[in-house]
């Protein structure tokens, strides 16, 4: 029997789990772009970039001389539009090639942890204020030994799923100058959470899907299912196909179409007769949203018109 929680009872608010478990509880589908993000495949990424994610705190931690630690939040699947929308308009973006892996990848850090690691790499403090800017030549010299050693992380991050070789080729500051993939491409996207003296500042690193897909596929753990998340999909397949049957769907019976000049449409009066090119012999067509899936003929049931599902010509030929 479940009691009631006591008034005085502390209520402890949530934690980051529980906050992003909650977050991904819920996700809208879109059928007009399904998913091919599987989840035995972000299984795979999930270890590969948690990978990633230890080693960033230590490059960070060494080089800005302060602890630091990086978690992932999140994988998801997103257009290449869809990941520069979510970017601030000045930010960090180093380009960078992960060979025999297509196209080019992204690291993104704010313009504010650059500029940091930047003042803690010639002995200041490092403060959380920074200015928002671009850096200088001298700037990005001072720091670019760091992003070497995080890009170099993604090959043993990757080693398991694929041997790349990655190498530094553009930095970036503005995300929409970054033109690392076409505009619809699909981009695997991983977002991290780095944490320095009670601060947290979100950084990513985006690879091509369809680069990615052919060695997601090839890997052994993408055929390991448990027999109880098959049966998981199985009852949920059960669902899908018994709310189908409750979906209401509107459904025409009609004659073929007939092509008629403009010029005698325009002068149709009332009396006048179209003469339609539906085979008197022929069923009429059953159609839904325009697609003929039936043909029927015209009759009645009782007070009310109705229509008896026929054979097609084809069938009764056959």
């Amino acid at each position: 029997m479940k009691t009631a929680q006591h008034p005085a009872d502390p209520v402890l608010p949530p934690t980051r789990r529980d906050r992003r478990r909650r977050g991904r509880a819920v996700t809208a589908y879109d059928f007009r772009r399904p998913v091919k993000l599987s989840r035995e495949n972000a299984r795979t990424l999930q270890i590969a970039f948690e990978t990633f994610a230890r080693q960033a705190s230590i490059v960070l931690t060494s080089s800005m001389r302060s602890v630091c630690a990086v978690d992932l939040v999140d994988i998801e699947q997103r257009t290449y539009t869809e990941y520069v929308d979510s970017l601030p308009e000045t930010t960090h973006l180093t380009v960078f090639t992960v060979e025999p892996v297509q196209h080019k990848a992204v690291l993104e850090l704010p313009i504010g942890v650059v500029m940091g690691c930047v003042d803690r790499l010639l002995g200041g403090p490092g403060p959380a204020t920074q200015p928002d800017r671009s850096l200088t030549d001298l700037e990005e010299a001072v720091v670019s030994g760091v992003f070497a050693r995080l890009v170099a992380e993604v090959r043993y991050a990757l080693s398991t799923l694929v041997a790349v070789e990655p190498v530094i080729v553009d930095t970036e500051y503005s995300p929409q100058l970054a033109q690392i993939a076409n505009a619809t491409d699909a981009m695997v996207v991983a977002r991290f959470a780095f944490r320095r003296e009670d601060i947290e500042h979100p950084f990513t690193v985006a690879m091509s899907f369809n680069g990615l897909l052919p060695y997601l596929n090839a890997s052994g753990g993408a055929a390991v299912v448990s027999e109880r998340e098959r049966a998981a999909r199985a009852e949920a397949s059960t669902r899908l196909a018994a709310g189908f049957q409750e979906v209401p769907v509107d459904v025409t019976v009609r004659f073929r179409g007939t092509v008629a000049d403009p010029m005698e449409l325009s002068g149709l009066q009332v009396g006048d007769v179209v003469r339609l090119r539906h085979p008197a012999q022929a069923p009429l067509d059953v159609t839904a949203a325009d697609v003929v899936f039936a043909h029927a003929t015209p009759g009645a049931q009782g007070t009310r018109l109705a229509a008896l599902v026929v054979a097609t010509p084809s069938q009764e030929r056959a």
